[in-house]
């Protein structure tokens, strides 16, 4: 009998390279979105980090060349809080494909007063959901011109209990921080998921899918001066938590999978391995509350409305000719 070829065991510490090939990261600057920018520069690829702190995201490239011989990686300026300025901010790539984006930017904040930005949006809402979602519209024709491109897009395990109220999408009405917070996580993914569906409705290759990183304490994090300084004493003391959750730099996995993986599918949720909040990186099966489609499209139309834009998405040519855009509006009902 023929031997049946063994596939390698995905390892954490040993990526495939990616010579070539280009990514952005969102958030990129800091916090996860820093080591998942630091592990994919490993692979040799081209690696954008989206910040609007130039300061920071310079320490961060430092640190990544001073880690990665010959890192190939650049800052491009984005503020995910400000629509009307995304634009421009794809503009100035200066890319000719990209691989793949990881929307892993957010902010949470843990107090009221709620506040707004510029145009009028719910900041949280507008930054970790809006923000990206108009970035995707702006990325689509780089991202659908690059076969096998990805999106990843960062969710939460807070998400995991909330629900959406679509009659008060921006918390306008009852504001709770740490409520408004895992909801537009949610939004999020719910996003990510019904994207996929529509690139799969217009042949594209293009694949979308949900990762989200589990527990990740800043005390199991590794040093990555300036920004970011462990203690030993600080290492010591939130030792015994490693059992339950883990540093940020491990946190990073799950989206790198999701972005290197050539087993990866559209639609699928990527996450810690154990219990969802630390270890390496597996798929998740998706929450019920994250196949309701119905909910899904709903949300896709009214964040069309919100960012004024339409995301569609245009089938590739076959014989006989190219198909139409596959809309990106979704019926809202009542």
């Amino acid at each position: 009998m023929p031997s049946v070829p063994q596939v390698p065991q995905w390892d954490v510490h040993r990526l495939p390279r990616s010579e070539g090939r280009s990514y952005l990261v969102t958030g990129g600057n800091a916090g996860i979105g820093y080591f998942v920018a630091e592990q994919l520069a490993g692979t040799g690829a081209m690696v954008v980090l989206g910040s609007r702190d130039r300061a920071k995201a310079a320490d961060a490239i430092a640190s990544i060349r001073s880690r990665v011989s010959g890192a190939r990686v650049k800052h491009l300026p984005l503020d995910l809080a400000d629509l009307a300025s995304l634009k421009a901010s794809v503009d100035a790539l200066g890319l000719d494909r990209l691989d793949a984006v990881v929307h892993n930017a957010g902010v949470a904040l843990d107090h009221p007063p709620r506040r707004e930005t510029t145009e009028g949006h719910e900041l949280m809402l507008a930054t970790n959901h809006l923000g990206h979602f108009a970035l995707t519209h702006h990325l689509t024709p780089l991202l659908t011109a690059t076969p096998g491109s990805r999106i990843i897009t960062t969710g939460s395990f807070a998400a995991k209990s909330e629900r959406l109220d679509l009659n008060d999408l921006q918390s306008a009405h009852d504001y709770r921080p740490k409520r408004a917070y895992a909801r537009s996580k949610l939004a999020q993914m719910l996003f990510a998921l019904e994207l996929d569906r529509r690139l799969r409705s217009a042949g594209s290759t293009t694949l979308s899918l949900v990762v989200h990183p589990g527990g990740a304490l800043d005390s199991l994090t590794p040093s990555r001066p300036p920004f970011h300084v462990r203690t030993a004493g600080e290492r010591l003391r939130h030792l015994p938590l490693g059992l339950l959750v883990q540093g940020k730099d491990a946190a990073a996995w799950p989206a790198v999978r999701a972005v290197l993986d050539p087993g990866v599918r559209g639609g699928q949720m990527w996450s810690p391995r154990q219990f969802g909040l630390r270890g390496k990186p597996e798929i998740e099966p998706l929450w019920n509350h994250l196949t309701d489609t119905t909910t899904a499209a709903r949300l896709w139309a009214a964040s069309c409305d919100l960012i004024g834009n339409d995301l569609t998405f245009t089938a590739p040519t076959r014989s006989g000719g190219t198909e139409g855009p596959a809309t990106g509006r979704g019926e809202v009902d009542g």
